[in-house]
């Protein structure tokens, strides 16, 4: 047989009975081309859930078998729709904004359909405080947006922007899984899924009604659903669980019959004022219309009730308009008035609807059935061609999974939802190595791995190739790459070193490592933890195994003119002399190394040779005093003029005798302002005196002093630190080494800690 449109089948799988459709719409009018109606056997189907999977697919086989002769071809795709059983629904705002000021498309519409309903799934998980994994079943618009501002019909307008208030429903997967397993028994696969009364409203209530605040009730046997409009939209879903069923099993109860006799006497009590039947003992009774009204009343009243209640609670807590009534459970005599006492308005606002509503709808058969059992079959093939929120199934590494589809479906959606790692799509890194350098944290990551290798029917692909129904993906793990591992040569603060001056000759020594507390060499390989400290400091021993030099036991060795010995520290810009000589050196140095028994008794230095006078070097490597230095080579930093650690203090390392400092290591003394250079002049007679660490000293025998000359003349042990560094004050401001320094200067030099 020829048809001028596509052929739609849609199925009603209700409690009682399955219902399947078949038609096509040409404009406006939808053709209904055949139907079959088969009821359950068996109580297979309870409140709209799918108890017995193969018997509902046996049933759905035979109305499928019965519409394939009728119409002369196969049927292979179906549309089918969930009843509302432990439904939610979430509304959203979405806007988008186009490509400059442009006409609004079809395109563009569907699109942000399709973000309103990714908003609302992502909602909606975030709120789902049960396990139960769920499905967007159905969706509507409430209204859409232009610039801002509302507008029926987004299509052909001038936008910058568009926007739209979606309000997405969701069922348990169970709901979902049961009616595509009871499909795929009769060999069909699902195009569309929508929710019962979103189809019923398809037809029961036309887009001209829906300006008014109209409820839809479409009273099945397991579940009521309901739908609500208002201001040209549909506004709001529900559900309660109880329906016809109820009224069928209190009738069995009164009439002592099986639940199939009762549900005959239910559908008799509307069309005569007298019923026959056998009970279950064999006997023929008769009961009348008026009696089963009695019966069922106080039923009626309970579901009513809570039918009302609940349309109440869509509604913004208020009675709607009207209420039309669609499904078979709502045709029982009293239904209708007990609903509209209920909602508190006129009864006759509280109507079965059925043929009357169907003017858009044609019957191609002579004897087709024209009442309200109808509306929701019919409604399931029109929403064929409102939505587009089905869902599709496609096979993970064998494994057959549905996935709701948005037309943006890739492997990586597929993977999800088969619950594949998430790090088995990804290069994995090997092992990280966790250590700390100078007291400071470091990781050093593992290498990566192989990517994971996908294939989409038989393809490369990758995460985000797109995949569509019944694709077969393969995807073989991603691997980890190898552990990290790192040398101590690897380290950036191991390829610095640090420069001394050696018998008047400058000299870069590499800086040493220590691990754990021992000295390791550039080629160990550091382990897990490790606790790595890069030593700014060389002994005399080192620098001299370093330079290859064997120094006489009969040498002086001097460090800072200073006497020394082979195991003394020796930092950043500091000087080693070691010589068969004996230096001549100043006041102070004489008394520190035991020449002289009195500092104070000494006569004073006559400056002839101080060796602890600071040298430094102009651009063409010449040798010069500080004060004859060019101001382009006059050190400027800390860390260039004998700092020992990377720190944000000026430090040096030597020591500071506790007593000087207060608890928290600071010179309580508050500094006077420095003097300007033109009132402070070096002295030239009797030296300089200075206050350090509260106490009075005098600096004599040179013409004018750096800051460096002080360490000459204060007590600090360089062989035993007493911190992490030296914190140095000049006027209560941080100092640099070479600055030079005058009478009256205060100074400050303590461990930092």
């Amino acid at each position: 047989m020829k048809f001028p449109g596509q052929l739609v089948f849609g199925l009603d799988i209700g409690t009682r009975s399955i219902v399947g459709t078949v038609g096509y719409r040409v404009g406006e009018r939808f053709y209904v081309v055949t139907q079959s109606i088969r009821e359950h056997t068996t109580r297979s189907m309870l409140d709209g859930q799918i108890h017995d999977i193969y018997k509902v697919g046996e049933t759905i086989t035979e109305v499928k078998s019965e519409l394939e002769e009728r119409i002369g071809r196969p049927l292979k795709d179906v549309c089918i729709a969930a009843a509302g059983r432990v439904l939610r629904t979430v509304t959203v705002r979405i806007d988008n904004e186009l490509e400059g000021d442009r006409e609004v498309n079809g395109e563009d519409i569907y699109a942000l359909d399709s973000m309103g309903v990714e908003k609302a799934y992502e909602e909606f998980l975030e709120n789902n405080d049960t396990e139960l994994k769920f499905y967007c079943v159905g969706y509507s618009v409430v209204r859409y947006y232009m610039n801002g501002y509302p507008m029926g019909n987004l299509e052909g307008h001038k936008a910058k922007t568009i926007g739209e208030d979606l309000i997405a429903t969701f069922l348990p997967e169970d709901v979902v899984d049961g009616l595509y397993k009871a499909v795929g028994v009769a060999g069909l696969e699902v195009v569309n899924l929508t929710l019962e009364p979103i189809a019923a409203i398809q037809v029961a209530i036309p887009q001209m009604y829906r300006m008014l605040n109209i409820a839809l009730v479409d009273v099945g046997a397991g579940t009521s659903d309901i739908s609500v409009t208002k201001d040209g939209s549909i506004v709001a879903y529900g559900m309660i669980p109880i329906a016809g069923d109820s009224l069928t099993e209190v009738i069995a109860k009164h009439c002592l019959v099986d639940f199939a006799t009762a549900e005959h006497i239910k559908r008799e009590t509307g069309v005569k004022e007298r019923i026959e039947y056998k009970d279950i003992m064999g006997l023929s009774q008769t009961i009348t219309a008026d009696e089963i009204r009695e019966v069922t009343k106080d039923v009626i009243s309970d579901m009513t009730g809570q039918v009302a209640d609940k349309i109440k609670e869509l509604n913004g807590g208020k009675s709607v308009s009207a209420v039309f009534v669609v499904g078979g459970g709502g045709m029982l005599p009293g239904y209708t008035e007990a609903l509209a006492g209920k909602l508190g308005i006129q009864k006759e606002r509280v109507a079965v609807r059925g043929e009357e509503v169907m003017q858009n709808i044609e019957f191609l058969e002579a004897d087709a059935k024209r009442d309200s059992l109808m509306v929701t079959p019919i409604g399931i093939c029109l929403s064929f061609y409102e939505q587009s929120n089905n869902f599709i199934f496609v096979y993970f590494n064998e494994q057959r999974i549905k996935i709701y589809d948005n037309n943006k479906v890739a492997v990586v959606d597929a993977a999800m939802q088969a619950e594949f790692p998430n790090d088995g799509l990804f290069p994995k890194r090997g092992r990280e190595l966790n250590y700390t350098v100078n007291g400071k944290a470091r990781i050093t990551r593992g290498s990566l791995g192989e990517a994971a290798v996908i294939t989409v029917n038989g393809s490369e692909a990758d995460i985000y190739t797109p995949v569509h129904a019944n694709d077969q993906i393969r995807v073989k793990e991603s691997t980890a790459g190898e552990a990290a591992q790192l040398d101590i040569n690897q380290l950036p603060e191991y390829g610095a070193t640090m420069r001394v001056e050696v018998n008047d000759k400058k000299v870069d020594l590499p800086k040493f490592a220590s691990v754990n507390g021992e000295l390791q060499s550039g080629y160990y390989s550091i382990k897990e933890n490790d606790v790595i400290e890069i030593l700014g400091y060389y002994t005399v021993r080192q620098i001299a195994e370093f330079m290859d030099v064997i120094i006489d036991q009969e040498m002086n060795i001097y460090v800072n003119n200073k006497l020394a010995d082979m195991d003394t520290k020796v930092y950043e810009n500091f000087s080693v002399i070691w010589t068969m000589e004996t230096l001549q050196l100043s006041d102070r140095d004489k008394y520190e190394n035991g020449i002289a028994d009195s500092f104070d008794d000494l006569p004073e230095d006559d400056g002839s040779y101080v060796k602890s006078e600071q040298k430094t070097a102009d651009a063409d490597g010449e040798t010069v005093h500080p004060a004859d230095a060019p101001a382009d080579v006059q050190p400027e930093a800390a860390e260039e003029h004998g700092a020992p650690e990377e720190e944000a203090e000026t430090e040096t390392p030597a020591g500071v005798d506790a007593g000087q400092q207060d608890q928290s290591g600071a010179v309580s003394e508050k500094a006077p302002d420095e003097p300007s250079a033109d009132a402070a002049m070096p002295r030239t007679d009797n030296g300089i005196r200075v206050t350090v660490n509260g106490q009075q000293i005098r600096l004599s025998g040179k013409q004018e002093y750096v800051f460096v000359d002080v360490f000459a003349y204060i007590d600090f042990d360089l062989s035993k630190p007493q911190g992490s560094g030296i914190v140095t004050k000049l006027n209560g401001r941080d100092a640099q080494y070479m600055e030079n320094i005058y009478d009256g200067a205060v100074i400050e030099i303590y461990w930092k800690h």
